[in-house]
């Protein structure tokens, strides 16, 4: 079987859904694919309990549509999923669920995209034509586990923290939390308060900042050189907490919770480090992050993503590839950055689809 559509959109989380709605505003045809059963399945099915927007909700907003006025300043996941449905109602998105992307090839000849797709549900293959592609499979498809020694022989329970919902079930319990950046730091925040004896892996250096000094820092940027912007808020952040090395933590040059080096190896459930400390762990949660997918199934994208399936060149020109090819929340900007990707793809797919309708009218 096989459909023609003007754009096809891989993937229905944020960053597709953005785009799909910015297209709908030209009343450009596309199709939108996503191989869950849901739109932005990280959001429903893999966030831990209390997570909320880490920035203000004035950075957090897709393309023409903003929180209702009532909204908290941080965004609640279950409050976020709602804006997404209401976003998917707003723009009439009907994204192709259980459908799983296979490959995405260009086609010289005929100058177009050829992507096979298999239906999860009925193990139908569809194949796809379309002038243009937009990856939006996110730079968060694949939970990303370091290889430690011994980890697969632990005696305790090791998890990724997608799998992460609340600390009630660890209370008592020694848990190790391995990575330092927001969700780590949420996770390990939420083990301490639950009661369990947390410590976390910190394996570089860090700053430590609040949410309302990275909304002041987002704000001031708009208008300030980013350089100015960031000595200000590394001073405001050694203000408030003063030197937190004695803590392990080392804040770049540019309490209740246990700072640990990196891990070296694993015996059982005795976890040494790299400074060869050992201590006994009933938990372990990897707060490493993600990886994108993206090079799996697409063919054709040496002009856009790096080996690791993200975007090869700097901001702000990483959202376009050679032979109508886009990358849609692959710059690690947030739902900032998706929206401005968003954007950009409509209003260049714009231009090139008008050219088209005119040359064929």
């Amino acid at each position: 079987m096989e459909e023609h559509t003007i754009v096809l959109i891989v993937g229905a989380g944020p960053a597709g859904l953005a785009t799909a709605a910015c297209l709908a505003q030209f009343s450009i045809p596309y199709v939108i694919m996503e191989r869950e059963d849901c739109s932005a399945s990280l959001w429903r099915n893999r966030a831990y309990d209390r997570l909320k927007l880490h920035l203000a909700k004035e950075f957090c907003e897709l393309p023409h549509m903003s929180y209702p006025a009532d909204a908290p300043t941080y965004i609640p996941k279950d409050q976020f999923v709602k804006y997404l449905d209401s976003h998917i109602e707003r723009f009439d998105i009907h994204p192709k669920y259980n459908t799983d992307i296979k490959s995405c090839t260009y086609d010289e000849g005929k100058e177009c995209w050829i992507s096979l797709a298999c239906d999860a549900v009925t193990s139908r293959v569809v194949r796809y034509k379309s002038k243009f592609l937009v990856v939006a499979s996110g730079e968060n498809s694949a939970a990303n586990i370091p290889e430690i020694l011994g980890l697969y022989d632990f005696a305790g329970e090791a998890i990724h923290s997608s799998l992460y919902k609340s600390g009630t079930a660890y209370s008592g319990k020694n848990a190790l939390v391995v990575g330092c950046g927001n969700s780590g730091m949420e996770i390990a925040y939420d083990l301490a308060t639950h009661g369990a004896n947390t410590s976390i892996v910190v394996c570089s250096q860090v700053h430590i900042m609040t949410k309302e000094i990275i909304r002041l820092g987002m704000t001031l940027v708009q208008h300030t050189p980013v350089n100015a912007v960031d000595d200000l808020l590394v001073r405001m952040s050694k203000f408030l907490f003063g030197d937190l090395s004695k803590h392990g933590i080392v804040r770049p040059e540019t309490g209740t919770i246990k700072v640990l080096r990196n891990i070296s190896k694993i015996n059982g459930n005795v976890v040494e480090f790299e400074d060869k400390k050992e201590s006994s762990f009933d938990v372990i949660v990897f707060a490493t992050g993600y990886k994108s997918m993206a090079n799996t199934w697409l063919k054709n994208g040496e002009s856009m993503l790096n080996n690791d399936g993200l975007p090869k060149k700097e901001l702000p020109n990483h959202w376009k590839g050679a032979n109508g090819l886009y990358c849609a929340g692959l710059a690690r900007r947030g739902l900032a950055g998706i929206a401005i990707d968003a954007k950009n793809i409509a209003n260049d797919i714009l231009s090139t689809y008008d050219m088209h309708r005119s040359e064929t009218n």
